[in-house]
């Protein structure tokens, strides 16, 4: 009896050891789920992002830490515009979202929420990093509250541009590296190395390719037209300097010049019939293959692949940035100070779970903790501060880390603000883009000789600063905003038909593109922009 009493307790004490030893080893995921639950998940939408955006490298893991949000970001799988239209249909929000020229559509709708309140009450840092300018994020006259934080630099200083149309570094060098300022100069020289060399790498030399695919049409089809007549980057407008007036720019009596040039490029051979139907991908790789001679693209996309080129040992293939215009006279704009226009930038929506700690968010990346660490990185790993008190990067980076990649469209201070140090947010300066130069870079601005390639460039004093900023970033009604995608679509397939088409009927079809873009209404639009831009220039002012 006693020994089954012995036995049942034994059974026992082995029972509870167990489940003792079981508890035992859930604590560690329990603790690992309870650490985890002290950061907050919140969605982000980026019109200019894709799925793969992952927000786990040591940046992104230094800002969840110091904020208390970890962001999922996702972006755009069709058409952004399509995607916030469905949103809007559906009510259904992410927390942050950055809606570009979509903005206004989400501000009628009600879904995103104004930010005054918030940045009056815990905005230290906004209100610090964007001083005077704050005014400048109000959204209109009529509706004064701030909707978004810029995506934008709110001071900018300019070392590096691509000027309007690019060149392999092998064409000038072949014919003694002549100054090319003008199209006909482009064109000429273009020609001849054609002819000379018309194969490269066993395929065919190609003189001008472009990317048109989506909405890259803008930036190598759309924006040369401005720049080639010496107008700012205004996206599809020109505006009166004196009047204030905005015009679509494709009623502009001069803006005919790039299409028609473009059109004699084609029927020489020099323009690559696919500019109108390959993908991004398929120029990429021509570019890539080096065969094609010239192009007009932003800087942001043609360093990626000048440095493919370099490191492929095609040094010679990658671009030179040059000051083309149609003629002499006109001045290259690509160095314009547009000062800083607000526009477009990160808002949170209607449905955020967590509007306060959103706030909080956007307020941190306003500090000057924030600015450095998605700069520069983490000091005496990425950085470090030399006897002077200046900020220089080390040679023991791990990798890239995430540095660089968190400051667009997140709030930034740009690369001409500086920080209570006297130190510079942003990395880039004059010795900085110089030290980064390829080899042949450099070999191709010694024969020119300058250091960089801004020194070849009217520079931002000459230009001028632009009193009203930039008013691709105005915010238009969404019925504007309606047409003018119209007009765009319409003038895209038009200016392709014309530039294909016989040199005989250009002017012709010129004149029947801007007659359909009357008949559209687009004066509307016009109308519409001229008096926001004078409101705006009266209460930025006032």
């Amino acid at each position: 009896m006693k020994k089954n009493k012995f036995l049942n307790f034994s059974f026992i004490c082995l029972l509870i050891l167990f489940l003792f030893a079981s508890c035992k080893k859930k604590e560690t995921p329990i603790e690992e789920e309870t650490k985890k639950d002290e950061f907050t998940t919140l969605t982000f939408f980026s019109a200019d992002s894709n799925v793969s955006n992952k927000f786990t490298d040591m940046i992104a893991k230094i800002i969840t830490e110091k904020t208390g949000v970890r962001l999922e970001i996702y972006g755009p799988e069709s058409e952004p515009s399509d995607e916030i239209a469905l949103m809007l249909a559906k009510g259904s929000y992410p927390d942050f979202i950055y809606a570009k020229g979509d903005l206004p559509k989400l501000i009628e709708a009600n879904a995103v929420i104004p930010l005054d309140y918030f940045i009056e009450t815990d905005g230290a840092n906004v209100k610090k990093l964007y001083g005077d300018q704050l005014s400048r994020l109000k959204y209109t006259e009529e509706n004064p509250s701030i909707y978004a934080l810029s995506a934008y630099e709110i001071k900018t200083k300019r070392y590096e541009t691509a000027g309007t149309m690019q060149i392999q570094h092998n064409v000038l060098k072949e014919f003694g590296y002549p100054r090319i300022t003008t199209l006909e100069e482009y064109e000429n020289i273009l020609y001849a190395y054609k002819n000379k060399y018309p194969t490269i790498n066993g395929k065919n030399t190609i003189g001008i390719s472009l990317n048109t695919d989506g909405w890259y049409w803008l930036l190598s089809l759309s924006n040369p037209g401005n720049f080639v007549l010496g107008y700012q980057d205004d996206g599809q407008w020109i505006v009166n300097q004196e009047t204030l007036e905005a015009q679509y720019k494709f009623l502009h009596p001069q803006m005919h010049t790039f299409y028609k040039w473009l059109n004699k490029m084609y029927h020489l051979g020099l323009l690559d019939p696919e500019s109108f139907t390959q993908t991004e991908e398929q120029w990429r790789e021509k570019i890539k293959n080096g065969n094609v001679l010239g192009t007009s693209f932003p800087l942001w996309g043609l360093k990626e692949l000048n440095s493919k080129l370099v490191s492929a040992d095609m040094g010679g293939h990658s671009f030179a940035f040059l000051p083309v215009t149609a003629s002499p006279e006109i001045k290259d704009s690509s160095l314009k100070d547009y000062g800083f226009s607000g526009g477009w930038g990160m808002s949170i929506t209607s449905t955020c779970k967590d509007k306060l700690l959103a706030f909080k968010f956007l307020d941190w990346f306003c500090s000057e903790e924030a600015q450095i660490l998605v700069n520069w990185g983490v000091k005496d790993i990425h950085y470090a501060i030399d006897e002077n008190g200046k900020r220089y990067e080390t040679t023991n980076i791990p990798g890239v880390a995430g540095i660089g990649k968190w400051t667009y469209p997140f709030p930034q201070a740009g690369s001409g603000y500086l920080d209570s140090t006297g130190n510079p947010f942003v990395k880039s300066s004059e010795a900085s883009i110089m030290k980064n130069y390829s080899f042949v870079e450099k070999e191709t601005l010694s024969a020119y000789g300058v250091k960089m390639w801004t020194e070849m460039f009217p520079s931002p004093q000459e230009l001028g600063v632009s009193t009203y900023g930039q008013v691709w970033l105005y915010p238009l009604t969404p019925a504007s905003i309606d047409l003018v995608d119209r007009a765009d679509a319409f003038v895209k397939q038009a200016i392709i038909q014309m530039v294909i088409g016989d040199k005989e009927d250009f002017d012709s079809a010129w004149k029947n593109m801007q007659q359909g873009l009357r008949e559209m209404g687009i004066e509307k639009a016009e109308i519409e922009l001229t008096n926001l831009i004078k409101s705006r220039m009266d209460f930025w002012t006032n």
